[in-house]
């Protein structure tokens, strides 16, 4: 049984599967235990088998298989392909976000880009493969995993499945090779960025504005950490490393609160700080070094306290993966893609590139697309993704 790419696209966007992005929300358009029934209904009417792997609360990865000629656990050749089925929240969005609307060649709505369309076009490739059984074809893994836009853990812990091999799984070993799913027009990511945020507090003394000598000012105290961030951030991070293919580290400061009336003097102020890692880099020997920097450029005794990362993941090197990106690039260079590329934003990839699997990224659309008020992806490229990954996958050799 074959599917329809276009459509397939069409029920995943209209299915909400919003990652809260660590934001105290609630409602019927939040996680992914929709998308995961669906892939299930899917997997089903292929007629392969697979497995759901629980995350957290209404968050399970799923993994379907597709046999080979040969068998893996004999040796035989093992693909994973893979893509998050969680999206960014809906806020600012100018068009229905879970409305699939098709126009000028583009199919717009939340995830059509990331990475709804990048999925659509590997289940595409997965059923055709499943319908045509074409010979001497390896034993391919469709793997669709959950939280990748706030935190990762759904890959790490989707990587467990091979460390912790289960006789008869539908994940019998570590795969020789894993494509994950993320827009890159058709190109091959071979290393990225990776990422440690944490929130950062200073405190102080709360007291009626009219009298703000009986208070201590939180927000003050945090304009001076501020100041030492963008300090580092213009002159240290750039000096410390680079790597040929994705620049040198970076720093920003995304969020920052405090106070709770314009009348009262903040006991409180907090900023989220948001730490880019280049492939060799240790996330939290980099947060590290940031906090000692902030240290040793403010004031003695201000009071400040640096939480514990809520995200912290290295980068994808290219030190392991250059075989497979010159294989999937040869696939994809007539379709006008296939050019291996670094880039500075993340993945789910360095999860299993670190559990030993050769990884690489690529998928149909662009990343400045991705997360925008009117997400869109051309449908043209859907197409070529499915054909070059079907083409890769048929003929793929350990």
């Amino acid at each position: 049984m074959g599917i329809d790419l276009v459509a397939t696209l069409s029920d995943l966007v209209r299915l909400p599967s919003v990652n809260p992005m660590g934001r105290p929300v609630s409602g019927d358009i939040y996680f992914e235990h929709r998308m995961t029934e669906y892939l299930q209904e899917l997997f089903q009417k292929l007629g392969v088998p697979w497995t759901r792997q629980a995350v957290a609360p209404l968050r399970e990865n799923i993994v379907a298989r597709l046999d080979g000629d040969s068998s893996p656990e004999r040796g035989g050749p093992l693909l994973m392909l893979e893509a998050h089925q969680d999206t960014v929240p809906v806020d600012g969005m100018t068009i229905p976000p879970f409305t699939p609307t098709m126009a000028d060649g583009k199919l717009y709505g939340r995830g059509s880009c990331d990475i709804k369309g990048g999925m659509a076009s590997m289940l595409w490739a997965f059923a055709k493969l499943a319908e045509e059984r074409p010979s001497n074809r390896p034993t391919v893994l469709m793997a669709c995993s959950v939280n990748e836009e706030h935190g990762f853990y759904g890959a790490r812990e989707l990587a467990q499945l091979w460390q912790q091999p289960v006789a008869g799984a539908v994940v019998p070993r570590r795969p020789d090779a894993v494509i994950v799913a993320e827009p890159t027009l058709l190109n091959v990511v071979v290393a990225h960025k990776g990422t440690v945020r944490w929130r950062c507090r200073t405190s102080g003394r709360a007291a009626h504005s009219s009298r703000p000598e009986l208070g201590d000012n939180a927000i003050y105290h945090m304009a001076r950490v501020l100041r030492a961030l963008e300090v580092y951030a213009r002159d240290e991070a750039p000096a410390l490393t680079r790597h040929r293919l994705v620049g040198h580290p970076t720093l920003s400061v995304g969020v920052v609160s405090g106070g709770i009336s314009v009348n009262t003097v903040p006991d409180d102020c907090y900023i989220e700080i948001d730490r880019r890692v280049v492939p060799g880099e240790n996330p939290h020997e980099a947060r590290a070094k940031v906090i000692a920097y902030v240290a040793a450029n403010t004031p003695p005794g201000t009071p400040i306290v640096h939480e514990d990362p809520f995200i912290a993941g290295g980068g994808l090197s290219d030190d392991a993966n250059g075989e497979l990106a010159e294989r999937l690039g040869a696939v994809a260079k007539p379709y006008g893609g296939g050019l291996p590329q670094g880039v500075p934003y993340g993945t789910n990839a360095p999860a299993y590139a670190a559990a030993g699997a050769p990884t690489v990224v690529f998928g149909p659309g662009s990343i400045d697309q991705a997360h925008t008020k009117d997400e869109w992806v051309e449908i043209a490229q859907l197409h070529s993704a499915g054909e070059i990954l079907f083409d890769f996958a048929r003929r793929f050799t350990a």
